[in-house]
């Protein structure tokens, strides 16, 4: 049976909050100013129906939080998935917040979610839940109010329609009410790699800083959508090997490094990974957290990570891909075990930093090169990963801790100069 610490510990939104509090315990911060950054401006609960492909009306149930908007929009992706909860998109809409104002972006924190497996859905019938849940949430949303993102499983393709039902409904065409949309709809270069680019710049400094090299290091990926499939690309580029690798329904594993060409192709293909195709050994998604690696990525879903398993991680660098994939607890057992952690609010930053170029670029009409895009991102992941390890040097804190600290104390800063109205 799970006991009631177990179900807290693991619970997104108590985790947020938890991390919060031992943020705000280093900052001296004051009670009140610690309840208002905890607390939700807004947030909808909608229940719509759509009808399926065989003609039957089926009832979804999706989520809207609005966390934070004193630094600017409200911003954050929306995913489907199964398990989507209240609690687990209100805690993904703080660390939204904590995320923009980490790497110094004027957007506020925001999350959205439908309950549905779009794995066994077609695309007609994706589309259909996409354009009701759009128009239930359209009084939220808007380019200057709310922008959303793709999370999980969504995609440029879901934001296209997002966008389409949005700008008939407003009766002209509106690029900037999401981004992370295809290029042809005033989508940015750079964008849909951004996330996963992001978690290996920061991972290449966290090298850098631990005087570990990139080439020649073991990396293991939990997960390999466009975060961990788009990392695990940029370190083998960086001469990294990639010894595992998975997604939810298990992983592939080899001591020698993998194929990733031969990787994708199979996922392309089989939409799975085969042991025996590759070469390699098949393990579960557990048993890829606690290799022997130099690097480990958890890129997939909240509280992989907890007290469970943590004394049996052996990698020298975790760098989180996910949102959420460690516990509190862990993060102290990893932080005794001298384990540098590049913490999610860091770490998967790159996405909503772009998400930004893209925001800008569409409501000024303008083009920005892949070029320019990349450098843009080295430049503000490489800084906000020296301002994090300064306050954690300087503070004595882990870099979770130091990154909070960072984002908590620019949002609160910023909370104190415009006052409480009226």
């Amino acid at each position: 049976m799970v006991s009631k610490k177990d179900i807290e510990s693991t619970n997104p939104l108590k985790v947020a909050e938890k991390q919060v509090d031992i943020a705000a315990e280093k900052m001296n911060l004051d009670p009140g100013m610690v309840a208002k950054l905890k607390s939700r401006q807004q947030e909808i609960i909608v229940q719509f129906p759509v009808k399926m492909d065989d003609g039957t009306i089926r009832i979804f149930t999706g989520y809207r939080v609005q966390h934070n908007d004193i630094r600017g929009p409200y911003k954050g992706g929306i995913r489907y998935h199964p398990d989507v909860s209240l609690d687990e998109v209100r805690a993904l809409a703080m660390w939204m917040t904590w995320k923009s104002a980490v790497v110094n972006i004027p957007f506020g924190g925001a999350k959205g979610g439908v309950i549905c497996n779009p794995k066994e859905m077609s695309d007609g019938e994706i589309e259909r839940m996409t354009r009701r849940f759009t128009w239930q949430i359209s009084p939220m949303i808007g380019p200057e109010r709310d922008i959303p993102a793709p999370d999980v499983y969504t995609n440029p393709q879901v934001m296209s329609w997002i966008m389409d039902t949005y700008s008939i409904m407003k009766g002209y065409a509106v690029p900037a009410v999401v981004t992370g949309k295809p290029l042809e709809l005033g989508g940015s270069v750079g964008r849909l790699e951004a996330t996963g680019k992001g978690v290996f710049i920061t991972a290449r400094e966290a090298a850098k800083h631990i005087g570990m090299p990139i080439e020649g290091a073991r990396v293991a990926i939990q997960g390999s959508g466009n975060v961990g499939g788009i990392a695990a690309q940029h370190f083998q580029k960086a001469g990294a090997k990639v010894i595992a690798i998975s997604d939810s329904k298990g992983g592939i594993f080899n001591p020698n490094g993998l194929d990733l060409d031969q990787v994708i192709a199979c996922k392309r293909n089989y939409h799975c990974f085969i042991g025996e195709k590759l070469r390699s050994e098949e393990i579960t998604n557990q048993e890829l957290l606690e290799l022997d690696c130099d690097i480990l990525v958890p890129a997939a879903l909240e509280s992989q990570i907890t007290e469970k398993n943590a004394d049996r991680i052996k990698a020298k660098i975790i760098v989180e891909g996910a949102n959420g994939p460690t516990t509190p607890i862990a993060d102290e057992i990893l932080y005794d075990k001298g384990i540098f952690v590049v913490p999610d609010i860091l770490a998967n930053a790159g996405g909503v930093t772009v998400s930004y170029f893209e925001w800008v670029q569409n409501l000024q009409n303008l083009l920005w090169s892949e070029d320019e895009i990349s450098e843009k991102l080295t430049s503000i992941l490489t800084k906000s990963f020296a301002d994090v390890l300064n306050i954690s040097e300087k503070e004595k804190v882990n870099m979770r801790t130091a990154a909070l600290m960072l984002g908590i104390g620019r949002v609160a800063e910023a909370t104190r100069i415009r006052g409480f109205y009226p």
